[in-house]
């Protein structure tokens, strides 16, 4: 089982590192919608924490 775990990290830096060199704008794309993402979900959080609290 690590050695699929280890297989499968490979894979994926190879596809990140294959997007990044044939496509940056794309790749600076997906970055900024991750953010966004992670943004969000954070912004969520503290509404949801602010309610219980009021």
């Amino acid at each position: 089982m690590a050695q699929a775990k280890k297989i499968g990290m490979y894979l994926l830096l190879i596809f990140v590192l294959y997007t990044i060199i044939n496509s940056p704008s794309r790749a600076a794309d997906l970055v900024q919608v991750g953010f966004e993402g992670i943004s969000s979900a954070a912004r969520s959080v503290g509404t949801f924490m602010t309610g219980l609290i009021n």
